[in-house]
């Protein structure tokens, strides 16, 4: 992956002149003023990590599978917000590991456990590197190591009678998903990480994928897992569902490595569809268009994808990455994208009565070509933010979630706090939002942002906006992420959501399973004084 930005660096491509000046017109952007640095440029402060520790784990490991030098510290430095990356652009390795450790097995993460344990070295597990809450940079550690889980990558085992599979947690989901097709079964799980994303860190952030309304959230998925504790190990999952208690699995399921480091999976899998077909819908406004995509997560049929953008996001085109720099849409209203899989003769039966259920909601159809061009530009969009930061221009995503009757309010909440307070700063913002995720009783909100960055400081700039918008999403009921995770940035956000009773539980149990606090300090456990 780009260390200075997202994915391959081969797929990264710079904004047309035509997006450029509108950037400029319309939002005041104005060019960087430096270009980033050059990664062999990088530096980075000489590693904290204590003789004695470095030996001990080099003696678990294997001296190869620990890595000091500054290449591969800098790229296991926080995650992929885009806070993270203007600090890496600005060559800021305050954050960097002071090394690198890549275990290959279970037994070799408890024994680094317990070792870090005896000489106070933080952990922080890490996966993709893709997180964008603040996941991946401890707090108040002398020192600490990345915990990289890519030599865990295999496929364990299928269970073709059951239909589950035992993955391990550092293989990368493309490969998953490859291994698993091998056999004629899929995951279904394409968030918009896929490229690079590990089934660890999807279990770790209960990651949903952008086809959650026909296979479900990555939770939804895991019915059984092995976590690796300084306390020992947890192995949970003896059937599908049980009466036995509280279930455990979903304590460690969104964790994100503050409890212990998920060393494999067992997920329900499904037979690879023979067929799937996408299309557009539009609606004259986000109001109808919601309506409709609740009619379809209440009475059915629910199609595998359902999202819905409102006319700030249509109008952009953002539902077709590929197309930016063409021009605004034409289009008004909002554009819906369904996508159905099974047999031919299942889906056209499931597109004919959502059609009839769309019609008679306010919906129009708008062909095929909106939800091909969708599904084929689906993971895109993260390489447009590397190239609108590359221009000069602020541009960071958030998200949230809410019963439906919450949805209208809440979704007016965060756009008003965003646009106030981004304009009050100078920099008024274009704020665009879709709906992505669908239940019965609810929808998740997801915010892009884009903007001028600011003078003098952009992340203190974007800060007091995202405090603005946290705030605006517990007044209006929502809960403060529904699939990026709590990380640091959330923390205490998630304090107030749980509440205080809620905050000791967790730090309880923080207690028992790394009496030495060694994992992920900081990271979604709030402290006593930030109840």
């Amino acid at each position: 992956m780009l260390w200075s930005g997202w994915g391959d660096p081969a797929k990264a491509a710079p904004l047309p002149d035509s997006v450029t000046g509108l950037l400029r017109d319309l939002l005041g952007v104005r060019p960087a003023e430096a270009a980033p640095p050059a990664l062999a440029d990088v530096e980075v402060a000489p590693s904290r990590l204590p003789a004695g520790a470095l030996a001990a784990i080099e003696g678990l490991v294997g001296a190869g599978h620990v890595r000091t030098d500054a290449e591969a510290r800098v790229r296991h430095t926080r995650g992929k917000s885009t806070p993270d990356l203007l600090r890496i652009r600005a060559g800021e390795t305050a954050d960097a590991p002071d090394a690198v450790v890549l275990p290959a097995s279970h037994e070799e993460i408890l024994a680094v456990l317990e070792a870090c344990a005896a000489h106070g070295v933080a952990v922080v597990p890490f996966g993709g590197g893709t997180s964008v809450v603040g996941g991946l940079a401890p707090e108040g550690v002398t020192a600490f190591v990345a915990l990289d889980l890519r030599r865990l990558d295999a496929l364990v085992s299928v269970d073709e009678v059951s239909r589950t599979a035992v993955l391990q947690a550092g293989l990368r989901a493309p490969r998953a998903e490859e291994l698993l097709r091998e056999r004629g079964y899929t995951l279904g799980h394409f968030p918009q990480s896929f490229e690079w994303a590990t089934i660890g860190g999807f279990a770790a952030a209960r990651s949903s994928g952008q086809a959650s309304a026909g296979y479900g959230r990555f939770d939804d998925m895991v019915v059984g897992l092995t976590a690796a504790t300084p306390a020992g190990t947890l192995d949970l999952g003896r059937a599908p569902k049980s009466a036995a208690g509280p279930d455990l699995r979903q304590l460690v399921l969104g964790s994100e490595g503050a409890f212990g480091v998920i060393t494999s999976v067992t997920v329900r899998i499904r037979p690879v569809p023979e067929a799937a077909a996408y299309e557009g819908w539009r609606f004259p406004d986000f109001a109808t268009g919601a309506a409709a995509l609740r009619r379809l997560a209440q009475d059915g049929p629910r199609p595998v994808v359902l999202r819905l953008s409102d006319e700030a996001e249509t109008m952009i085109g953002l539902a077709d990455p590929q197309a930016i720099g063409g021009g605004l849409s034409e289009a008004s209203g909002c554009l819906a994208v369904l996508g159905f899989e099974g047999t031919p003769e299942e889906i056209e039966a499931n597109r004919a009565v959502a059609r009839a259920r769309l019609a008679e909601a306010g919906g129009e159809p708008a062909g095929a070509e909106p939800g091909e061009k969708w599904k084929h530009g689906r993971f895109n969009a993260p390489y447009m933010r590397d190239a609108l930061l590359d221009v000069g221009a602020f541009v960071e995503t958030l998200e949230t979630a809410a019963f439906w009757s919450a949805i209208p309010g809440l979704y007016a909440a965060v756009r008003d706090a965003l646009s106030a307070t981004l304009a009050e700063a100078g920099t008024p913002p274009l704020v665009m939002c879709h709906i992505s995720h669908v239940y019965e009783a609810g929808a998740s909100l997801y915010f892009t942002v884009v903007s001028a960055q600011g003078a003098g400081d952009p992340l203190a700039h974007w800060a007091k906006a995202k405090h603005a918008a946290n705030d605006a999403i517990i007044a209006a009921g929502g809960t403060i992420s529904h699939h990026h995770g709590v990380g640091t940035d959330h923390r205490a956000w998630y304090a107030e959501e749980i509440g205080p009773l809620a905050a000791d539980v967790l730090r309880a149990v923080k207690d028992r399973l790394d009496p030495a606090g060694i994992l992920n300090p900081g990271v979604l456990v709030p402290p006593a004084a930030q109840e």
